[in-house]
């Protein structure tokens, strides 16, 4: 007989005997492979094939569909997909009426935001967005740019560009407004940030009705959750060691830890184990550390998850 407590789990059928899923929109394009890898540290193996835009995931209460990160709010609005991710960039250039899940901090390069920026030619005498009344500004970003200019009260032509955006200026745009984590690829265009209109990160977002459904809420909290925690083990390390007891404070000092470590008691009542979390990038350091305060067996290992 089957556990009630685990009932929960089973895929839910429709009424003509059908598993009810979660359509998950994924993005293609440049955020395909950090999401993947994303899915992955939280307990989804995701496959795919260069011809097909439906992933193979080994979870079978989830249907995966890739779409470009610029449609995903859309297809979400509409109810095609139960949920996505985007960015938010997106959600706001669509205007889509989507509910937001989660905001998830990680982008093409690195894990943080990136930003929509209003930049011109170095030599160019645009020192202001005021500076671009009457101007042609190039951008994939219309809609928005469009309402940032009319929040400043500048009229200028804004046109759609389907990619190389930064070769635009000065033949074919005054200036344009792009997307950038770090800002080299414009510093290499020789182009000058004037303003940043917009910040954005990857959302985790569902369809209005799909987030009333008490199955598919449940399952898209569940996702939330792991997500958040492959995000929170992002740059961190565990650390374990054993130390004398007379040694412990000294030990203790040189540790930063998320919270308190965790101690126990080893079958030799002299010593104890410490169990701890920190940033990877002081390893290296503080290891060195440990072991001339006394610490022995120390190891070093990987995390995917932290549920906070």
């Amino acid at each position: 007989m089957e556990d009630s407590g685990t009932a929960h789990l089973r895929p839910r059928r429709g009424l003509r005997g059908n598993e009810v899923k979660l359509r998950l929109g994924l993005p293609k394009g440049s955020l395909e492979n950090a999401t993947f890898e994303l899915f992955r540290k939280a307990g989804f193996n995701i496959t795919t094939s260069s011809r097909s835009y439906f992933p193979a995931i080994d979870d079978p209460e989830i249907d995966c569909m890739l779409i470009r990160a610029q449609e995903m709010a859309r297809y979400v609005e509409d109810g095609v997909l139960d949920a996505g991710l985007t960015g938010r960039d997106w959600v706001e250039e669509n205007e889509a009426k989507v509910v937001t899940i989660t905001d998830l901090i990680y982008a093409k390069q690195s894990f943080g935001r990136v930003r929509w920026v209003l930049a011109a030619p170095e030599v160019s005498p645009f020192q202001r967005v005021e500076d671009l009344e009457g101007k042609v500004i190039a951008t994939e970003l219309v809609a928005t740019t469009k309402r940032y200019l009319a929040s400043r009260g500048v009229k200028a032509k804004v046109e759609f560009s389907w990619g190389a955006t930064e070769v635009k200026p000065p033949e074919l745009a005054d200036a344009i407004v792009e997307v950038t984590e770090t800002g080299s690829s414009l510093r290499a265009n020789k182009l000058r940030i004037i303003e940043t209109i917009l910040e954005s990160n990857t959302q985790f977002i569902a369809n209005t009705a799909s987030f009333e459904d008490e199955w598919k809420r449940r399952k898209l909290e569940d996702i939330k959750m792991l997500l958040e925690g492959a995000m929170n083990a992002q740059g961190k390390v565990g650390l374990m060691l054993n130390v004398k007891k007379a040694d412990l404070a000294t030990v203790l000092s040189i540790l930063p830890a998320l919270k308190n470590p965790t101690i126990s008691q080893l079958s030799d009542e002299e010593w104890v184990a410490v169990n701890t979390i920190l940033e990877e990038s002081t390893v290296r350091v503080i290891i060195p550390r440990l072991k001339e305060a006394g610490a022995q067996g120390i190891v070093e290992y990987p995390l995917n998850k932290i549920v906070l």
